[in-house]
């Protein structure tokens, strides 16, 4: 059977990079713990950036590599089996860790798993989890007092045996030196972000564009989690009530009538919300048409005033007032900011290619974006 190996045909080296690498210019080592039936879509959305960083720039920007505990492959989720590049038998191979997780996690994790992440953790790495690679984290102790995000099919599980941990819903969640994201896509969310705060948004969103990725979601994004795994399969009525929510955006329907479809009074609507999704419901609908409206403003072109329209606002200051207080900025100022990263424009660049990069130097885009370091700037006079 033939073996898929992921990996940096550079990073034969897996000699660990300075924490500062940002600074120095020293490239950053990130490796990747594959767990058994980790799944493949979540690993390569988050190795694929940091492929992508040293195409566009033209330089060896970030290494990476693959390794699970005696180094034999792993099988994926799908059923491809993967070759790690190494054992894990020197904890200081990175700068950063990254755990892959995915289906069965609660079974997958060992002590020798758990043992060996806290030995990472003492000596300062930087850690991180993709799908349901956060769990990993928390069985060792290492989101004590941290937020994580997680697949939401975990969501109520995590928050269940792991109560010292402040797990969310958000796509992704950055909190210090711990930075995990949910399944899918969304880490290469994360990865845009992080490419973006260490070499600059123009290099982000050109890999986002390289991609065909419509826009690179934010923090403050959530997964659109079922509503059955945040209050059970035992409550049909709220999830009926929440339906007829989604499915009447434009035209809002009041409380009391929402109770009478589902045969319940006002008060015990109410307490329904309360106790399972801790809010109110007319303050779920508002979030509801809230999050409608910014899919809207991102996504399409209507006008500031179709949008309060189309989401039941019964004006534009009002709409444009619960946006604000929701999401922390008017809607005009997100979308200006939308546009502008879709429009900045690609430097041409004059960066010789590094040997570790001869794969991609034919490519039209390499070196296409650049960010002239001291160094290169006393080069250039």
């Amino acid at each position: 059977m033939t073996h898929t190996r992921v990996a940096d045909s550079s990073c034969k080296d897996f000699s660990m990079s300075s924490p500062l690498a940002v600074a120095d210019g020293t490239p950053q080592s990130i490796g990747f713990l594959l767990l058994d039936k980790f799944t493949l879509m979540s690993l390569a959305s988050a190795v694929e950036p940091l492929r992508m960083a040293n195409q566009l720039s033209g330089r060896t920007l970030y290494r990476w590599h693959t390794f699970s505990p005696s180094g034999a492959a792993v099988w994926a989720s799908d059923g491809v089996p993967i070759t790690p590049d190494t054992a894990w038998c020197n904890p200081s191979v990175a700068d950063t860790v990254i755990v892959c997780g995915g289906v069965g996690i609660q079974s997958v994790i060992t002590r020798e798993h758990t043992t060996w992440l806290q030995a990472l953790a003492r000596q300062s790495k930087r850690l991180g989890g993709v799908c349901t690679g956060s769990w990993a984290l928390a069985k060792a102790g290492l989101l004590d007092g941290y937020e994580c995000s997680v697949h939401w099919e975990f969501l109520a599980a995590m928050q269940e045996a792991f109560p010292r941990v402040s797990v969310s819903s958000n796509l992704f969640t950055l909190d210090r030196n711990r930075f995990t994201s949910s399944g899918g896509t969304a880490p290469l969310d994360m990865m845009l972000h992080l490419i973006g705060r260490d070499h600059g948004r123009e290099l982000s969103t050109a890999i986002s564009e390289m991609f065909v990725y419509e826009r690179i979601r934010g923090e403050q994004d959530r997964q659109r989690v079922p509503l059955k795994h945040v209050v059970g399969t035992h409550q049909p009525k709220l999830q009926e009530v929440v339906a007829l929510m989604e499915a009447n955006l434009e035209e809002p329907i009041d409380l009391d009538t929402l109770a009478e479809y589902v045969d319940l009074s006002r008060r015990q609507l109410e307490r329904s919300f309360q106790k399972y999704l801790h809010c109110t419901p007319s303050r779920y609908y508002l979030r509801l048409r809230l999050i409608r409206a910014r899919q809207l403003l991102k996504q399409t072109s209507l006008t500031i005033v179709e949008l309060a329209y189309v989401c039941g606002f019964v004006s534009t200051p009002h709409f444009s007032k619960c946006y604000r207080e929701q999401f922390g900025v008017p809607p005009s100022s997100e979308r200006s900011g939308s546009e502008t990263s879709r429009q900045q424009a690609l430097s041409p660049s004059m960066i010789k290619p590094l040997t570790a990069l001869d794969q991609a130097r034919n490519e039209s885009t390499f070196a296409s974006v650049q960010r002239l370091d001291r160094t290169d700037l006393a080069s250039t006079g």
